[in-house]
């Protein structure tokens, strides 16, 4: 069975968007794969966080993995920052990579766009690299993506494919997965951008743990045009084609088939039905979360997964070490 391999920031809270465009794929994916899933706390601190609030994330983070469908016993869920044999290995990593390589990563390049270049952290120049550790120390086959993260995983392939070249096959070769639907849930507010907890219009995004009737109400009021025909077409009906993209991947339904349901319907139909589905998600979402975060379940599940995942990086970064000539 090929082993996929992931892992989310606990830097905010989760939205409707993270749900579709990551988590959802999770569930359907972890029956066909050994599943490594986890919470990238390190990656948290490239930026400053508060420590009380950085830990609570965390925990509400596992506890919303579970909550959404993440089974226990077909995932190993485990935090990054447990395991340090993964920054053992992103040493040996940027002493691998160049300085080119991380210079185009585009995040880097938008998050300090117009700042002065003194006071930005090593951290967010550098944390590709480490990145690419959390991925191949564990010889991920695949490695579940958006668009705009595809370029890390890509890195994480050269980096793999030199070091095997340098010093005999070391590593797999991680593969990208981008879902075909869904994989971008836009801003309700403005349809052109990824639906984000960062923007500023609290209206254009949907968290996971608000109220099922805010969330409604959102939906209610998402920009649409004036057309009042339910077609899908990004270009000229962006909102429109988000709402689409929304109801199609929590009913299964194509967009042809939706086109047809609601044909002659106009668009205060369609967002009621939208807002249905949504508010149903969420209901079932929070009730199985509240139950899990009042439990132990959270630390029964990372124990396991740690406890599993650290003799296996451990064999990796042994190996790594013995081929570059490190240790005794």
């Amino acid at each position: 069975m090929e082993r996929l391999l992931s892992g989310i920031k606990p830097t905010g809270e989760l939205t409707l968007g993270n749900y579709i465009g990551s988590i959802r794929q999770f569930i359907e994916m972890q029956k066909n794969y050994e599943s490594f899933i986890f919470v990238a706390d390190l990656h948290a601190i490239t930026v400053h966080n508060d420590p009380e609030i950085l830990k609570e994330r965390i925990k509400k983070l596992v506890a919303l993995y579970l909550a959404c469908g993440l089974d226990p016993k077909e995932n190993t869920i485990f935090l990054q920052s447990e395991n340090l044999y993964h920054t053992a290995l992103s040493w040996v990593l940027e002493c691998n990579s160049y300085i080119g390589e991380l210079n185009r990563m585009t995040q880097f390049k938008d998050k300090s766009q117009g700042k002065n270049n003194e006071s930005i952290g090593c951290g967010l120049y550098t944390y590709p690299v480490l990145m690419a550790s959390d991925i191949i120390i564990y010889d991920a086959d695949v490695v579940p993506t958006g668009i705009d993260q595809k370029q890390h995983v890509e890195l994480a392939r050269n980096i793999a494919e030199r070091f095997n070249h340098k010093y005999g096959e070391t590593f797999k070769i991680p593969k990208p997965v981008i879902p075909k639907v869904g994989e971008k849930i836009k801003d309700l507010q403005n349809p052109t951008k990824k639906m984000s907890k960062t923007e500023e219009n609290p209206k254009g995004y949907i968290l996971l743990l608000e109220e099922p009737e805010i969330a409604r109400k959102k939906i209610m009021s998402a920009v649409t045009d004036s057309e009042a025909i339910v077609k899908y077409d990004e270009i000229n009906k962006p909102g429109i084609s988000n709402l689409m993209t929304i109801y199609s991947t929590l009913t299964n339904k194509s967009f042809a088939e939706i086109e047809k349901e609601f044909s002659g319907c106009n668009y205060g139909t369609f967002k009621t039905r939208v807002a249905d589905v949504v508010v149903e998600l969420l209901t079932n979402i929070q009730t199985k979360y509240n139950e899990i975060i009042n439990s132990n379940l959270v630390d029964e599940v990372l124990n396991n997964g740690i406890n599993k995942v650290l003799p296996i990086a451990e064999a990796k970064v042994k190996e790594v070490y013995k081929k570059i000539g490190l240790g005794r």
